[in-house]
C-alpha cells in the first residue's frame, strides 16, 4: 500500500505541533502502534500503523476544540490518503470535543481499534512511570499500573471510560490491554527518549 513516508509524516506533524509534550505523545503512540502491529500479525504494515499513531493528534495543539474535525483538512491538504484520515479521526469516536460535536467516525480495522484503546492509556502509563524512582516503564509491574489506574485522582485527564470502551471494542479484558500496552511502552522507551533528545537537545542546550 502506498502511503506517506515516515519522514514526511514527521515533517507534517511538526508543521502543526511544537510542544515537546505533544511530540513525545506522538512518538509514544507511534512506537506502541508498531509494537502491536508486529504482535497482532501485521508486521509488514508496522510502519503504516506507526504513521497513523504519529499523526493521530495532528490538529490537537492548534485546534483543540476541533480535535478530529480539523485533521481531515490538514491531512488532505498535505496529500495524505483517506485510509489514514479515517484512522486518525476514528480515535475520537463517541467523544464530544470542545466545540460540542461528538465524533462519529467509527474504528473498523483492528489497527483503528487499537489506536482508540491505547491513546489515553499511554498518557496514564507515562504519568505513572515518572512517579517511580526509576522514572521508567521497564520495571513497572501490572499490579502497580492497576493501582494507579484505579485511583480516580491520578492522571484524571486520561479517560478510563475511553480506555475501557477501547478494550471492549477489541474484545479484550482490561488487564490484557493494560499489560500489553505497558510491555509496548517498555519496549519503546529508549527509542522514544532517543528521538526526543535528537529533536529537542539543541533547543535546551
Amino acid at each position: 500500500m502506498e502511503h506517506i513516508s515516515r519522514e514526511n509524516a514527521y515533517k507534517l506533524l511538526r508543521k502543526y505541533n511544537n510542544d515537546p509534550f505533544h511530540i513525545q505523545h506522538a512518538f509514544t503512540v507511534e512506537a506502541v502502534m508498531r509494537w502491536f502491529a508486529k504482535e497482532q500479525g501485521y508486521e509488514e504494515d508496522a510502519e503504516y500503523w506507526g504513521i497513523v499513531g504519529l499523526l493521530h493528534d495532528i490538529d490537537f495543539e492548534l485546534y483543540p476544540d476541533d480535535h478530529c474535525m480539523k485533521a481531515p483538512e490538514l491531512l488532505r491538504n498535505n496529500g495524505v490518503g483517506e485510509d489514514i484520515i479515517h484512522a486518525v479521526c476514528s480515535h475520537g469516536y463517541g467523544i464530544t470535543v470542545g466545540n460540542g460535536t461528538t465524533i462519529d467516525v467509527e474504528p473498523i480495522h483492528e489497527m483503528e481499534k487499537i489506536l482508540f484503546a491505547v491513546d489515553e492509556l499511554t498518557g496514564l502509563i507515562w504519568s505513572a512511570s515518572i512517579m517511580r524512582p526509576s522514572k521508567s516503564t521497564k520495571d513497572m509491574e501490572l499490579k502497580s499500573l492497576k493501582k494507579k489506574y484505579k485511583s480516580k485522582g491520578f492522571a484524571a485527564g486520561c479517560s478510563r471510560e475511553v480506555i475501557e470502551r477501547g478494550a471492549k471494542q477489541l474484545g479484550w479484558e482490561l488487564d490484557t490491554l493494560l499489560e500489553r500496552t505497558l510491555k509496548a511502552m517498555a519496549w519503546a522507551e529508549d527509542t522514544i527518549h532517543g528521538l526526543m533528545q535528537a529533536e529537542f537537545s539543541e533547543e535546551h542546550a
